[in-house]
């Protein structure tokens, strides 16, 4: 989704320059389709629960595309958003920048030398499982990492974005071959194709994207079947501390994760001209309605107005409130994490949440 759930907030012109920009180059290749929630028949799951919030008729995910498999002990080229890269073809010492291409690498069974963690506080993503993590370097905040500390490391392949760090790009190559996406977010798994192949495991990733829509196909039979999925509004809301609150739509992370299960946003999403997010004042938040509603925040619950919203009564009179269907998630894991690994979990915790008891 560009940058409507990366981890960290940032200036919202430079955010929706980004998202822009990539909704523009996307355009191309994504044919409209229904999103798992219909638009047709007026409020979509509000026949069951009584919300008065409709279904958002969604773009289509575009097709991952893979590379071929490389073999061998030597070298092989990887597309990147900076040209073609030369890569070794079993990288030993992999420094990685943001936070999707930690999951991507440790869905794949690669331990990191070194990691950018989210935060100047915070350490790594604390979905991720620690013995994975042991013995990973800190080389720094996400968007601004120590070169000196990376280059220490004697990486043999580097994985970021341009987004992050398209402005290092010629200090990172200097360092080892740089393997850099367009954006993260939305992408994310054609992104993680890419790391697969930076990586030299196409097959694993293979393996792990079937697992995972396998384990979607599971979550929405758990939910009724695709018809009943088809009838259950859902949103997302993200408290920000030093920022509006957002309403995730189709082109975002978890609103993928929303698609591939059948469910969807509602149409508040089809108010974003880039179809990542919704921003809104606490005045606005019953915009948020749906049959769940699905919350987190980044900052402190105070900071971020968490805790003032969901006390106040327009939260309260929400239709999902009412019914108490609002559920607090783990921010790291819903919006920050961006890959398979994250994605996996968050289907375990949709069925448990929402599946028919």
């Amino acid at each position: 989704m560009p940058l409507s759930a990366v981890p960290r907030p940032v200036p919202r012109a430079g955010r929706r320059r980004a998202a822009l920009a990539v909704s523009s180059a996307l355009a191309a290749s994504v044919a409209l389709a229904a999103c798992g929630s219909s638009g047709t028949g007026g409020s979509g799951g509000s026949r069951g629960s009584g919300s008065s919030a409709r279904a958002a008729d969604c773009p289509a995910q575009p097709a991952t595309t893979w590379a071929r498999p490389a073999s061998g002990a030597g070298r092989h080229t990887v597309r990147t958003a900076q040209g073609e890269v030369e890569v070794p073809n079993t990288p030993r010492r992999v420094v990685v920048l943001d936070t999707a291409e930690l999951d991507s690498a440790i869905t794949l069974g690669v331990q990191p030398v070194g990691a950018t963690r989210s935060d100047v506080a915070g350490g790594f993503l604390d979905y991720l499982p620690k013995d994975k993590l042991a013995g990973i370097e800190d080389v720094g905040k996400i968007g601004a990492p120590n070169l000196e500390a990376v280059a220490a490391l004697k990486p043999d392949l580097i994985l970021t974005s341009k987004v992050r760090d398209g402005g290092r790009y010629a200090q990172l190559k200097a360092i080892a071959p740089t393997v850099m996406t367009e954006t993260t977010g939305y992408p994310w798994k054609q992104n993680f194709a890419t790391h697969a192949d930076a990586l030299g495991k196409i097959p694993e990733a293979k393996r792990a994207v079937a697992a995972y829509e396998a384990h979607a196909r599971r979550v929405t039979a758990a939910l009724g079947g695709a018809a009943a999925a088809r009838r259950t509004t859902t949103n997302v809301v993200r408290f920000v501390e030093g920022a509006d609150t957002r309403i995730y739509g189709c082109r975002s992370y978890i609103g993928t994760i929303l698609n591939d299960v059948g469910t969807g946003p509602t149409s508040v999403a089809q108010d974003a001209p880039d179809g990542m997010m919704v921003e809104v004042s606490a005045e606005q938040i019953n915009r948020a309605d749906a049959d769940a509603v699905f919350y987190s925040a980044y900052g402190s619950p105070e900071k971020s107005k968490e805790t003032q919203v969901t006390g106040g009564p327009l939260w309260k009179n929400m239709t999902a409130a009412k019914n108490g269907r609002t559920f607090r998630v783990d921010d790291e894991l819903w919006i920050q994490g961006i890959g398979y690994t994250a994605a996996d979990k968050i289907l375990s915790q949709l069925q448990g949440k929402l599946a028919k008891k």
